[in-house]
């Protein structure tokens, strides 16, 4: 039995054995103190699906051979970007959209949001792949402290950019973008609510599922394509990929860009589904959590999959929607659940950081 439990630690490695448990454990004392399990099931089916193409962005970057992308806020910020825009066009108030269904126009003003973000993305993401390249070896710390350069960097820009919204901008300042961007007007819920029912009390947010799995399967479809098998081969074996004729720079800057690509989309998925943007410092804490959840899910820094995205995103946002409840039910007026999400997902960072095992074969 001993030899067996080390085999099982050695393929998925302890923490994950141990965080998995955690959410049992959560789950049961749920189940144990009666509360509403419906809603919170509804409400981790939310989240998993808000929070996954954000995960889903560390894939590319991971199998390119980048490693963990800490920077995915670059992406990020061209997501905010689109959003941003189509809020000041006012696109989704449209008299003409409006006629033809009221959701119509929210499906309008958000998939072009989500152009605008790739298209800022995709140029964003070339750069940002363009210094990659030259600091081979050090891409961690790198894509760290990009992320968070970008967050104080556009701190300045969100109080100069000439929008004149009033749901952007300070209503008494009359210049300078709110911390908070409602979406109520614009494309609030719109994933979340297209398609939606209920079954027994959990609420199923289809449409917004159905696009995290389209987009999911997008990736899937192009990781098994030439470009992506060789930019995988690339990320394994660099010399070896060049040896076979790869341009490993070039892989390196697909991946790259697609990652912040994915990150474009992810912001606004997100922020959708709260049914606001936040800016400012808000996304700053964002690469870290989708790197705990796809490390959760069995990722390591040198080889990330979709099975890991679903796994490592649905967990991670089990225990942070379990978390709280359960610990305020067992000591009132605790700030526990806090310091459990902060030793979680800081916790596995760490361990990925000085460790690459821990994990099974490619799905």
């Amino acid at each position: 039995m001993r030899d067996s439990f080390n085999g099982l630690v050695k393929k998925f490695g302890l923490p994950r054995i141990i965080i998995v448990s955690f959410f049992l454990i959560l789950v049961a004392a749920a189940f144990g103190f009666q509360m509403n399990m419906a809603q919170f099931l509804g409400d981790i089916l939310r989240r998993w699906g808000m929070f996954g193409i954000l995960a889903l962005a560390m894939v590319p970057a991971v199998q390119c051979g980048i490693g963990l992308n800490f920077g995915i806020s670059m992406g990020i910020v061209g997501g905010l970007l689109g959003g941003l825009i189509v809020v000041e066009m006012n696109l989704a108030q449209n008299p003409a959209l409006v006629a033809i269904h009221p959701l119509f126009a929210m499906w309008v003003a958000v998939l072009l949001a989500i152009v605008i973000g790739v298209v800022l993305a995709t140029g964003i993401g070339y750069l940002y792949g363009q210094l990659l390249n030259r600091v081979k070896g050090s891409e961690m710390t790198v894509t760290t402290y990009v992320g968070f350069s970008i967050i104080a960097f556009m701190n300045m820009m969100w109080m100069m950019l000439p929008f004149k919204n009033g749901e952007l901008i300070w209503p008494n300042a009359g210049k300078g973008l709110r911390n908070t961007i409602s979406l109520a007007s614009s494309f609030s819920e719109v994933m979340n609510n297209t398609l939606s029912f209920t079954i027994a009390g959990v609420k199923i947010p289809t449409g917004l599922l159905l696009f995290f799995f389209f987009m999911c399967f997008l990736v899937w479809v192009f990781m098994r394509s030439k470009t992506g098998i060789a930019m995988s081969a690339a990320g394994a074996n660099p010399m070896f990929a060049k040896a076979s004729g790869i341009n490993v720079n070039k892989m390196r800057l697909v991946g790259t860009t697609l990652s912040t690509v994915l990150a474009a989309v992810g912001i606004l998925v997100y922020a959708q589904g709260y049914g606001f943007m936040q800016l400012y410092n808000g996304p700053m804490m964002l690469g870290f959590t989708s790197v705990a959840a796809v490390l959760i899910g069995g990722a390591t820094p040198k080889r990330a999959g979709i099975v890991h995205v679903l796994v490592g995103t649905f967990l991670f946002q089990g225990i942070l929607t379990l978390g709280l409840p359960v610990v305020n039910h067992i000591i009132p007026e605790s700030n526990l659940s806090e310091v459990m999400r902060m030793i979680i997902s800081n916790g596995i960072i760490i361990y990925a950081m000085s460790q690459t095992k821990g994990g099974s074969g490619r799905e």
